[in-house]
């Protein structure tokens, strides 16, 4: 996992909306379970960078996935967006 996150952001270092296109496919192959195990808090995270990036798709699934997850699940993904962002 960690390997296809470096990958990925490297790709998204191009810039404009390539970045923010690239974080909201990444929040869709985790949500989906596409090539990865599915996992609601890893896409909510990777949705909330991509609309924090400007990428308004990203904020209506963000939106969307949040209403069907626990609590305590929005907390740890919306800390581990936090931590990414600080990261990066």
């Amino acid at each position: 996992m960690a390997r296809f996150e470096i990958l990925d952001h490297q790709l998204a270092t191009m810039g404009g909306n390539a970045e923010a296109d690239t974080f909201c496919e990444m929040g869709l192959m985790y949500a989906a379970g596409r090539d990865c195990p599915l996992d609601f808090v890893s896409a909510h995270k990777w949705l909330n960078i991509a609309a924090i990036k400007g990428s308004d798709r990203a904020a209506a699934l963000r939106a969307d996935l949040a209403q069907s997850m626990s609590k305590s699940d929005l907390a740890e993904a919306l800390r581990s967006a936090r931590e990414w962002m600080t990261m990066h």
